[in-house]
């Protein structure tokens, strides 16, 4: 009787365990509110400058999100420079949240360490008014081994790397930046602004543009060209043309065209400041009006390559939702009006009408002192870019040329393939902190690249990357063969 007592209960107790694992799953893939029907609060972490006016603009989107879906959302800013590390530790931590946005090699390796949702089945079901509207590219190449794991921002696709210039400076020199089409090019100009204007940094501290599609990221020394043999990978350090452009680089820093602590300052140049001759940045079209508005003086560009579209432009701006969200449909459904619905979208990014901004009579908009002040979020970094509202000083085609541009761009190399670094994870690392080491002062020019370069392949030889470069190359060729 003892042994049937002690096995019924043991029974009972499988049972209860496999119904309460059932309902925690049911929970977790749920569409109710929140307790009670209660509005479920969705937790929302995105990248940015915390505002003044988040929790007066965030007020206004729940009264509406909670008549269209029953929720409300709580938007958390962390700054640019915490992001990454504070990013990562509420991902590391387990704690539970609803979306994040997430760029790049991040994207990848938390979808395959498990942090993010697979949102195929999501997408098909509440995103599928986003899924009709997005572009199929971006979302074919956010796919990691088949699926998507992200919502990526639907804006340009292509990436086109450009020379910024302020125009004021342009103007009274009368340059001609068309001619502009290397970066020796630059030379006459920056030596003109070197001698007449000592308020100015001739170059506002960049990185060195080099012609690769990088697998990690440009400080890390793997590579495939875009021109030439675009199917092998290479350490492109060891390249040509990398110590040519590293010698020019070096050539203005010794004549004093950037600042002398370029490789260390962390002076983020910001564009409001007008105390720079030319930058280098990433672009699209028209996006030097954008600039232009944010600085509130004149710039003007000229392109450093032709438009590509490159993993990191696919996934330079992505919104996942977490695999610790309570209720991943409500998280979708959100994320579908945000892409979808011009109230909703225009809410969250330009703030309230009246307030931070004013509508013309033709529908566009202008930006008030509050929208400048207290309410300027990072437009690429929060959804689709088609549905916003046009600011009266904006071409009437402005969407229509980003699709243009988008159709016009060539895929680079590596699109869709994302490299898996589990095998060579230790070498991955070492040569992390020896680019870390060197990355730096070349890129920037501030040490000679005909001595500092090969210590660097040295080290880096030291570390493994023949072992890596061919783990590369073996997933690609393997990632090759399998597409049509």
């Amino acid at each position: 009787m003892k042994k049937r007592l002690l096995l019924f209960f043991a029974f009972v107790l499988t049972i209860g365990t496999i119904l309460s694992a059932c309902t925690s799953k049911e929970s977790s893939t749920s569409d109710k509110g929140g307790k009670g029907g209660q509005p479920y609060e969705i937790k929302w972490y995105t990248i940015g400058t915390p505002q003044k006016d988040t929790d007066k603009v965030f007020a206004e989107v729940n009264k509406y999100l909670k008549k269209k879906i029953n929720a409300t959302v709580k938007m958390t800013q962390i700054d640019w420079g915490d992001w990454d590390q504070k990013s990562q530790v509420i991902i590391n931590s387990g704690e539970s949240f609803d979306i994040t946005f997430t760029n790049g090699t991040k994207y990848v390796q938390n979808a395959q360490k498990g942090a993010f949702l697979a949102l195929d089945d999501l997408l098909n079901n509440e995103g599928k008014d986003l899924k009709n509207v997005i572009d199929p590219a971006l979302l074919e190449g956010n796919k990691i081994d088949g699926k998507i794991y992200g919502i990526p921002t639907n804006k340009e696709a292509a990436r086109q790397t450009v020379y910024t210039f302020n125009k004021r400076l342009v103007d009274k020199y009368h340059f001609d930046i068309t001619k502009v089409k290397t970066l020796e090019d630059l030379e006459p100009m920056l030596k003109v602004i070197k001698e007449n204007e000592p308020s100015i940094t001739p170059i506002a501290t960049f990185k060195a543009y080099l012609p690769y599609d990088y697998i990690f990221n440009n400080e890390m020394p793997f590579g495939f060209p875009i021109e030439g043999d675009r199917d092998h990978v290479i350490n492109f350090f060891e390249s040509d043309l990398t110590m040519q452009t590293y010698k020019t680089m070096h050539s203005y820093y010794k004549a004093g065209y950037l600042k002398e602590d370029a490789a260390t300052s962390k002076d983020s140049w910001p564009m409001d400041v007008e105390n720079w001759f030319v930058r280098m940045g990433d672009s699209a079209p028209y996006a030097d009006l954008l600039w232009t508005r944010s600085a509130k003086y004149e710039v003007v560009s000229a392109p450093a390559e032709e438009p590509t579209t490159f993993n990191d432009s696919v996934s330079g701006s992505i919104q996942a939702i977490s695999a610790t969200s309570k209720n991943p449909k409500k998280a979708m459904k959100f994320l579908n009006l945000l892409n979808t619905d011009p109230y909703l979208r225009n809410l969250v990014d330009k703030g309230i009408e009246g307030v931070h901004y004013e509508k013309n009579s033709d529908g566009t908009i202008k930006d008030l002192p509050a929208r400048v002040d207290q309410y300027n979020l990072p437009t690429y970094s929060l959804g689709n870019f088609f549905v916003l509202y046009l600011y009266g000083d904006d071409p009437k085609d402005k969407w229509d040329k980003f699709k243009e541009f988008n159709e016009s761009a060539k895929p680079a190399p590596t699109l869709g393939f994302h490299f898996n670094s589990d095998p060579v994870r230790a070498e991955i690392a070492a040569i992390t902190n020896i680019s870390k080491e060197f990355y730096p002062a070349l890129a920037t020019g501030s040490v000679d690249p005909e001595v500092y370069l090969p210590k660097y392949n040295k080290k880096l030889k030291e570390a493994g990357i023949d072992k890596v470069l061919t783990e590369i190359q073996k997933q690609f060729d393997e990632w090759k063969s399998k597409q049509k």
